[in-house]
């Protein structure tokens, strides 16, 4: 990652080098590693108090690994490095990939038709079930503020229906790794918000896809059908990978990534700036802005900590990455063009 050699000279300008957050996980790693695998704990790294040059503690937890990580900050800021975090993904992004979805050629579920490869054009990548697995992982994601990895592991039995709802417990969380995890009561949403309602999407991928068990979002081959094993999305690099890393199919946010973009361009949107955490970026934004949920019930329905300490959600509610809701110039524009109408109190003025 670094520019400098370990005897301080200068690498090559051609040789490509790791970003300063890939160096952060290098160093929770090692610190990982030192402090769990080998027992050395959470300590810094000191003299021990017996003398005799003894050092105790954790390695990685270090003044001058502390200070080297500031200096390395320095140097790629200076470079003209920008750590930039995913584009929240909106609304009005979802309401497009909904309708696109379900254009007649797309939404129609067509028979398995073998051929060789390269026939098909570049905006056919996909079909009826993967739009329906698509809108299904979307509207999860997006409404219940959840990490991909987090819903590309649900399984059917973690999911409850009933008559008027549907409800989803989530044995695991990365917040709540101790358990005492709430449940998502997910309401059917009126029809005007058919694009974010998980309900419908839900629905219509389990109608599908005729799932009982096992994992909900299976992987997809070839001719738009549904792996008949009990096996999460993964890309196909890590099916090749899987006899000599046993863990490589836990990648399975690879090939829903990959989904997502194309699914990106067939909008004309550019997909670089999205990626797996957009959704639950956009799902915080959304409850708090469109909604107008406060934070204190957003931090409740995601599962995250309402003391404010770290002022986590504030992470995901501002970013100068994300694009700005209102032009600047219109804030206090008398004539400036009236909002969406709401479906629920039936205003469109600016206040509301």
């Amino acid at each position: 990652c670094d520019s400098l050699n370990i005897d301080g000279t200068t690498k090559p300008s051609t040789q490509d080098r790791g970003t300063y957050g890939h160096a952060q996980k290098m160093r929770a790693s090692m610190t990982y590693a030192f402090g769990r695998l080998n027992g050395l704990g959470n300590m810094p790294w000191h003299e021990s108090d017996a003398g005799g040059g003894l050092m105790v503690g954790n390695p990685s937890i270090s003044v001058e690994v502390s200070s080297y990580m500031c200096s390395l900050h320095r140097r790629k800021v200076q470079a003209g490095e920008v750590a930039n975090s995913a584009h929240a993904i909106t609304s009005d992004i979802l309401l497009k990939l909904y309708h696109h979805n379900h254009l007649a050629h797309n939404w129609t579920i067509r028979k398995y038709q073998p051929g060789e490869r390269g026939q098909s054009g570049l905006d056919l990548w996909g079909g009826g079930r993967v739009w329906r697995l698509l809108q299904a992982a979307y509207t999860v994601s997006f409404l219940c503020m959840l990490h991909f990895d987090e819903v590309l592991k649900i399984q059917v039995h973690d999911l409850r229906a009933h008559e008027d709802r549907m409800v989803l417990h989530l044995p695991f969380r990365k917040t709540h790794q101790n358990g005492e995890i709430k449940l998502f009561h997910l309401w059917s949403l009126p029809s005007c918000e058919a694009h974010i309602c998980p309900v419908r999407a839900l629905a219509a991928w389990l109608s599908e896809s005729k799932i009982t068990s096992g994992y909900l979002f299976r992987k997809i081959v070839s001719g738009d059908r549904i792996a008949e094993a009990n096996s999460q999305m993964v890309s196909s690099c890590c099916i090749l990978l899987a006899v000599q890393i046993p863990d490589a199919r836990r990648q399975s946010s690879e090939q829903f990534l990959e989904l997502f973009r194309n699914n990106l361009l067939d909008i004309n949107i550019d997909p670089a700036p999205y990626g797996t955490h957009s959704f639950r970026r956009g799902g915080c934004q959304y409850l708090h802005v469109e909604k107008r949920w406060p934070l204190r019930r957003i931090c409740e329905w995601g599962g995250w900590s309402a003391e404010f300490s770290n002022l986590t959600i504030v992470k995901y509610l501002i970013s100068s990455n994300d694009d700005p809701a209102e032009p600047q110039e219109h804030f206090f524009d008398p004539n400036r063009p009236p909002r969406v109408k709401c479906p629920q109190c039936g205003r469109c003025c600016a206040c509301a």
